[in-house]
């Protein structure tokens, strides 16, 4: 690599394909207080937010927003459900492995995701990366999660601090599933890719490279953009 410096991911819908599984989580967590959770809306509406953020933004939709000790419980038994999905089988997009393995072997790697730590720590574990990943910023580790910058932020001073590498960041990729991810990743200064596991490219904007995952790509079409 001569310009790629560093590769900092999201986690639902680039590395694992675990979107389904979190949409089903959320249908029977709300399905169990009476309250349907279409597809459509998860995906049109809430799949940026983090847990706390989805159950705040569905109690403001529905016009009877949950206290925060409601929405602390909601997520406990979310958690609960998503565990029990992920434990059935594989949840890695196919590629991600391959590519994660080749990309640390070269340049440090992170993730900055709206998922909870444990969850993403059982599915790395599982897949044998966990050691790859020296930085992961969680849902709960800034004030504030995607679309805001501060989670992408947090992730490259991170990466920075536990490397001891002066980073440039317009030589830092993001990969990313979504418009807020996207939209966090730019906001923090650094290059970004879409992925269209969850959208299509015309979902993407911002992305400055669109790839169908992570086996669709290559360090040099990323060390490529840095150097542009």
């Amino acid at each position: 690599m001569t310009a790629l410096q560093a590769i900092i991911f999201d986690f639902d819908g680039v590395i694992a394909d675990s979107e389904p599984l979190h949409l089903r989580a959320f249908q029977r967590t709300l399905g169990e207080i009476g309250i349907d959770m279409s597809t459509a809306d998860y995906f049109n509406s809430y799949l940026g937010f983090d847990d706390v953020g989805v159950f705040e933004a569905l109690g403001q939709h529905t016009g009877t927003p949950f206290t925060g000790s409601q929405v602390r419980d909601l997520v406990a038994r979310k958690g609960i459900h998503l565990h029990q999905l992920t434990s059935a089988g594989d949840a890695l997009f196919p590629g991600a492995f391959d590519f994660i393995r080749t990309a640390a072997a070269s340049i440090p790697v992170a993730i900055a995701s709206g998922a909870l730590r444990h969850e993403i720590d059982t599915i790395l574990a599982a897949a044998g990366l966990a050691p790859l990943f020296p930085v992961i910023v969680a849902s709960g580790d800034t004030p504030q999660s995607k679309p805001s910058p501060a989670p992408y932020d947090l992730a490259y001073r991170q990466l920075q601090q536990t490397t001891g590498l002066s980073l440039d960041r317009r030589r830092c990729v993001a990969i990313e599933d979504s418009r807020w991810g996207i939209e966090s990743a730019r906001g923090a200064g650094l290059r970004c890719v879409g992925v269209t596991n969850s959208y299509p490219a015309h979902e993407l904007p911002g992305a400055e490279l669109i790839a169908g995952g992570l086996a669709d790509l290559t360090l040099d079409a990323l060390d490529r953009l840095c150097a542009n």
